[in-house]
């Protein structure tokens, strides 16, 4: 089968590899769609995976052709998005069903093979099921949508919130989108390109701010009469959007912190002090829940007839065109939301 290789840092080669078979527990997946994450961008160029050569991608999806075992021979033909964290089931937080913060986990796309290519053996645990009217390429915005889901369930988005999100991204918008479907009574979205902007107010989020060129602060109390975010997220990582995470927050806020930071993450002493006095709550995020008593990825299958994600796919390419694909999103030559290969 043909594959997208990492064999170095830098090194992303289009390739002949061989053709893997299911073991038992596994399924063959012919993959059809494969999103290109940011993480992706990051283990190509510069922190590499855990072992070369790998096959990256983590945001993938297509059709059950192969079931190892015959009692799984129900699955073949069904179209399933995959779960790309494998745990390792003995550490405590696996005890309790919370995946993402396993000790000694494997995953798909960095520490083993992954969804840049024709075909994947897949643990069967790790399918989510896809009904038939959801296409694929929605199917592989299932791993970014699940991800958004369980951020905004850790402030608690109730009807009527003003909700502020920093960084207009890919995760951004479907935070947004999230939001809106959840109730929220206003969308703010910040970030500093103006064309990220541009292509919000598209979607139908108007109230927008290029925190390059005006302070969040007043314009955020301009918009909500002085009262500030019920809800604030924290999506891009840098000091400074932190910093307005707080600033903008209205008493008794709720703020999550998303963004994964580069470096080290500052916070001044007047911030500080809004936290205390305005008695803030800031809750991390980490991946999503997938297990029977919250699972993220079937909330997210279940919306994305209404939340409408496919029309963040910007450019989608064939694996062949691997190179071309990760040479635009790291020099930006274009407008990028979201980039995704298509396997027909």
């Amino acid at each position: 089968m043909k594959a997208c290789v990492l064999h170095n840092i830098g090194d992303l080669r289009y390739e002949d590899v061989a053709m893997p078979q299911p073991q038992s527990g596994e399924v063959l997946l012919r993959i059809r769609a494969s999103g290109i994450c940011g993480s992706d961008l990051q283990r190509v160029f510069e922190k590499g995976t855990y072992h070369f050569p790998t096959i990256p991608g983590h945001e993938f999806a297509g059709e059950i052709i192969e079931a190892a075992d015959r009692s799984d021979g129900w699955l073949v033909g069904k179209k399933a998005a995959v779960f790309p964290l494998l745990p390792c089931r003995t550490c405590a937080s696996c005890e309790m069903g919370e995946y993402a913060q396993c000790k000694d986990y494997d995953y798909y796309g960095s520490r083993r093979d992954g969804g840049f290519a024709e075909y994947l053996c897949v643990k069967t645990w790790n399918l989510v099921l896809v009904p038939d009217d959801i296409s694929y390429e929605e199917a592989a915005m299932c791993e970014p949508a699940a991800v958004a889901i369980h951020a905004l369930s850790q402030a608690i988005v109730t009807f009527g919130d003003t909700v502020a999100i920093f960084g207009a991204g890919t995760i951004g918008m479907m935070l947004a989108k999230i939001a809106r479907a959840w109730g929220a009574g206003r969308i703010i979205l910040a970030d500093i390109d103006e064309a990220k902007l541009d292509f919000a107010k598209r979607l139908g989020f108007k109230d927008t701010i290029n925190s390059a060129q005006s302070d969040p602060l007043e314009a955020v109390m301009a918009m909500t009469g002085g009262n500030g975010s019920d809800v604030t997220v924290e999506g891009t990582g840098v000091s400074a959007a932190l910093e307005n995470s707080v600033r903008v927050s209205a008493t008794f806020g709720r703020v999550v912190l998303m963004g994964n930071p580069a470096g080290s993450m500052a916070l001044s002493q007047k911030a500080y002090w809004e936290i205390l006095r305005k008695q803030l709550t800031l809750k991390g995020t980490w991946n999503s829940s997938f297990n029977a008593a919250r699972n993220d990825w079937k909330k997210a299958i279940a919306a994305m007839p209404e939340l409408g994600l496919r029309e963040l796919i910007t450019h989608r390419y064939t694996l062949s065109q691997c190179n071309q694909a990760f040479d635009l999103l790291r020099n930006r030559n274009e407008f990028v939301v979201k980039a995704m290969f298509i396997n027909e």
